[in-house]
């Protein structure tokens, strides 16, 4: 009787269990046989699909290359609780050199990034790609550690957990190695619609 209770409820408790628990995400796909979005001293644009947002986010630098570095990002489509997204558009540049903080605005999750590299510099200025789904709104955010760990080395930043979805970043600049260090800014997204516009 036990073994037979066993059987019959062991595959409920796993459907439950994928559905309602925080799950790991990877492993990644990064794209096409793992190239990078970019070449060194040039712009890119990237953008996940449709109903997708940035999960991950690889770079390797070169001193010799321009204090340039290579991007690679993955993408994982948002939860289906989120709905389609409803609007997607370019928020303001940061410019190259400087220290930022940016969010995207009106509740947006980052699904994109696009850059431009200025030899004058030896920096790029960065833009993210935001959508917004719906009227839900972040909660719970948080920053992540730095990215990479010291300046120079290469970087892997991955998101663990189901549910929680990138909304900007901060980033600090160093004039001596040129080159950045990024903390991104992870939030969990509301199950309801927010009653409020929270930009």
């Amino acid at each position: 009787m036990d073994i037979f209770l066993l059987c019959v409820f062991l595959p409920l408790l796993t459907v439950a269990w994928g559905q309602y628990s925080d799950y790991y995400y990877g492993p990644y796909n990064y794209g096409d046989n793992d190239e990078w979005v970019n070449v060194y001293r040039q712009g890119f644009n990237f953008q996940c699909p449709h109903g997708q947002v940035i999960v991950a986010v690889r770079s390797v630098f070169s001193k010799k290359e321009g204090s340039d570095r290579l991007w690679n990002y993955a993408c994982m489509p948002a939860s289906q609780s989120l709905g389609e997204p409803t609007e997607c558009w370019w928020e303001e540049i940061n410019r190259a050199g400087t220290e930022w903080y940016q969010t995207c605005s009106n509740n947006g999750l980052v699904a994109g990034f696009q850059s431009q590299y200025f030899p004058s510099v030896l920096d790029r200025e960065w833009q993210f790609y935001c959508c917004r789904y719906s009227r839900r709104c972040p909660y719970s955010c948080w920053l992540t550690t730095e990215y990479p760990g010291h300046y120079g080395e290469d970087m892997d930043m991955m998101m663990y957990t189901y549910d929680y979805y990138i909304r900007g970043a901060t980033t600090t600049f160093s004039a001596v190695h040129r080159d950045r260090q990024w903390k991104f800014i992870v939030c969990r997204m509301t199950d309801y619609d927010c009653p409020f516009e929270n930009v």
